[in-house]
């Protein structure tokens, strides 16, 4: 989910108690199990009073199911059912089911689809069969600025958006930010050159993979789709000469069954992207 495009402070429909009550719900991850308020209030930045009330309204309203033992929380089958209508209404997913198992197949990588959450990527579809060292599933979150599925979707964005993310990520990270900013900025020439983005060992070490994003004309999106496997499998040099070229191609055709953007238009983007140190420019701005 993107950010509210205005300050908080100054936004007279932006319901805060609404805003903080997701966030409690937003604090649970898909290998947590049991939160306590605490923990909640640790990965929120909440006061613990507030979380206190929030997780009390949300087990009222069904969201939350308390386990008194421990004093903690797990996520109730209603916010449950809300992950998978969400996921029952993404189009993309079910369409590109095949369209990433054969890729799978043929490359011995994992490949995924995902769409932002602030400033992660979230997994909506994976497949990866018996990938060596991706144990990543639907619901997994994963970096924005280091993982190529995250770099992709960045390069994807129109010229606002991105701007606004790419500070985002710059107070995020802090003094961190001048290598982040260094892989985004890379990843948008490549993606210029060649149509997708490369991660190898940015984010993990031992873990390399191309990414490509995805446009749709309805509206919705960015998505991004990756490919990735042990560095060893998956050298840089693969990723430029089949990964990539593959996942292209693979995206695309999705993008066509989908009713993506024209051709004309990605044409367009890549000679905007290309002459005249565009990519250069754009990072500069958010140094």
């Amino acid at each position: 989910m993107k950010r509210p495009g205005k300050k908080v402070a100054t936004d007279r429909s932006f319901v805060v108690a609404l805003s903080r009550g997701l966030d409690v719900l937003r604090a649970f991850q898909p290998n947590d199990g049991l939160l306590g308020n605490q923990e909640i209030a640790a990965r929120t930045n909440l006061p613990k009073p507030t979380v206190s009330r929030l997780t009390y309204t949300l087990t009222r309203l069904g969201y939350l199911t308390p386990v008194p033992r421990f004093e903690k929380y797990q996520l109730a089958p209603a916010a449950m059912a809300l992950g998978y209508a969400a996921l029952a209404n993404l189009g993309v997913r079910h369409l590109s089911e095949p369209y990433r198992e054969e890729m799978m197949r043929e490359t011995g990588g994992a490949v995924a689809v995902g769409g932002r959450d602030r400033l992660s990527m979230i997994y909506f579809g994976q497949s990866r069969g018996m990938t060596l060292g991706v144990q990543l599933d639907v619901g997994s979150r994963i970096p924005i600025a280091t993982t190529a599925m995250g770099r992709a979707y960045i390069w994807a964005l129109p010229d606002d958006e991105r701007a606004a993310l790419l500070r985002d990520l710059r107070e995020h990270y802090g003094s961190r930010w001048a290598r982040m900013r260094d892989g985004i900025e890379r990843a948008g020439e490549t993606v210029a050159k060649h149509g997708f983005a490369i991660s190898a060992g940015d984010w993990h070490d031992d873990i390399h993979a191309v990414g490509v994003a995805l446009k749709l004309n309805d509206g919705t999106g960015p998505y991004a789709f990756n490919c990735g496997a042990p560095a060893f499998r998956f050298t840089e040099d693969r990723l430029r000469s089949d990964i990539g070229p593959r996942l292209l191609a693979m995206v695309r055709n999705i993008e066509t069954a989908l009713g993506g953007i024209a051709p004309q238009s990605r044409k367009q983007e890549s000679k905007k992207l290309k002459a005249g140190g565009k990519v250069a420019r754009v990072v500069e701005g958010i140094r």
